[in-house]
C-alpha cells in the first residue's frame, strides 16, 4: 500500500444524485441482514445507522446469541472488503495492524498491512485481548488511519469497526478503557430471540447456514453515497439545543464522575441524521435524538462511586440517563 502524507481535510459531499434511490438500497440492506438475525429488527437498524453515520459498533451480550452472525450478515451483504480478527490474550498490536519485515533478496523492508485494512473489520471478542492490544484501534477508529514505523497510511474508505465483547463479569476478559469506548458510536445488545423467531432460526439452519446465501445488496461508492446524504439531513436548531442540554446534564450529574465529552455529543448528532434517513426523511425529529440517547451514551458516562449501586454498570447508567431525559423538555 502507497505511504502518503496525511494532513486535515473536509471532504467534499458530492451533489445529490436522482436517479439514486437510497430508501430502496437502505430496505434491501435492511431485509439481507434480517434473512439471518431473525427476529431482530431493532438491532438491525442500529447497524444499520451506525454504518451511514460513519461510526464504529459495540455489540455486547453472553456467548452464542449471535453477535459475530449480525456483523457478518451486515459485511456479506455490502460489497466490501472485510476481516475478522479473533482478539486473543495472545495478540499483539502488530497481528492487527501489520509490520515491516525484512526482504533478504530485495535488501530492504516490505510492508506487510494487516487485517485492519479492510472496509468492514470484526474485531470478534475485543475484550478478551490485553489493553496493548485493544489500543492498536484507536487511532484507526478516530482518524481512519494507522502510524506504524513512523509512517501514516490511510485506511480503505468506507471504513467501519464491529467489535463484539462479552459481559465484562465473564472470566478472561479486560475491561475496556473510557478512551476506547469513546470511539465507539453505538453499543447495542442482541437479546434472546423469541419462541417463533428461534424456531424459525432453526428450520433456516437446517441444511445450511443462511449467511452463505446472502447477496451483496450496495457496492462501496453505494455507501459513501448513503454516508454523504445522511450528512445532509437537517437538523434544527431546537433539536441542536435539545441536544445539548442533555449533554450538558451528565457533565452536572452529581450521580456521574465523567459525562458526555465532545465526541459523544457529534456522535448522537450523526446518528439522529442516519436514523432519519433509514426512516425516509431528511430532517430530523425529536425521537431521533431521544430514543438514541441510551445506545449513544450509556457505554460513555462514568458512574460516580457514590452513587454506584447495581453490578451491571450499562443498566445503572442506562437508568441514568433515562431519568435525565424525563427531567428535560422535549422540542415541539
Amino acid at each position: 500500500m502507497r505511504d502518503i502524507a496525511v494532513t486535515e481535510t473536509v471532504p467534499a459531499v458530492s451533489a445529490p444524485d436522482p436517479a439514486f434511490d437510497h430508501y430502496a438500497l437502505i430496505g434491501r440492506v435492511r431485509s439481507s441482514v434480517e434473512s439471518v438475525i431473525r427476529g431482530k429488527q431493532d438491532v438491525v437498524r442500529l447497524a444499520v445507522v451506525t454504518l451511514l453515520a460513519r461510526g464504529h459498533l459495540l455489540i455486547e451480550d453472553v456467548p452464542g446469541i449471535g453477535k459475530t452472525t449480525l456483523a457478518n450478515a451486515l459485511a456479506r451483504s455490502l460489497e466490501l472488503t472485510s476481516h475478522r480478527i479473533q482478539f486473543t490474550s495472545d495478540l499483539l498490536p502488530a497481528d492487527i495492524v501489520g509490520l515491516s519485515i525484512f526482504d533478504q533478496g530485495a535488501g530492504e523492508f516490505q510492508w506487510r498491512p494487516g487485517p485492519i485494512f479492510a472496509n468492514i473489520v470484526l474485531a470478534d471478542e475485543i475484550n478478551r485481548a490485553t489493553p496493548k492490544s485493544q489500543s492498536a484501534l484507536l487511532e484507526a477508529m478516530a482518524e481512519e488511519q494507522v502510524t506504524v514505523d513512523g509512517t501514516t497510511r490511510r485506511l480503505p474508505e468506507p471504513f467501519m469497526v464491529i467489535a463484539t465483547q462479552n459481559p465484562v463479569e465473564h472470566h478472561g476478559t479486560y475491561p475496556l478503557p473510557e478512551s476506547q469506548l469513546d470511539r465507539f458510536m453505538l453499543r447495542i445488545q442482541m437479546g434472546y430471540p423469541g419462541k417463533d423467531d428461534e424456531r424459525a432460526m432453526l428450520h433456516d439452519r437446517e441444511f445450511r447456514d443462511p449467511i452463505a446465501n446472502i447477496q451483496p445488496q450496495a457496492s462501496d461508492s453505494d455507501v459513501i453515497k448513503l454516508q454523504e446524504i445522511a450528512r445532509r439531513v437537517r437538523v434544527d436548531e431546537a433539536l441542536i439545543e435539545y441536544l445539548l442540554q442533555i449533554v450538558d446534564a451528565t457533565r452536572r450529574s452529581e450521580s456521574l464522575e465523567l459525562g458526555v465529552s465532545p465526541r459523544g455529543s457529534l456522535a448522537l448528532f450523526r446518528v439522529a441524521q442516519a436514523n432519519a434517513l433509514v426512516d425516509g426523511r431528511d430532517y430530523c425529529i425529536a425521537d431521533d435524538v431521544k430514543n438514541l440517547v441510551l445506545p449513544c451514551f450509556a457505554h460513555r458516562i462514568v458512574i460516580s462511586s457514590r452513587a454506584s449501586g447495581l453490578r451491571n454498570r450499562i443498566r445503572e447508567a442506562e437508568a441514568i440517563l433515562t431519568d435525565m431525559l424525563t427531567k428535560i423538555a422535549v422540542p415541539i
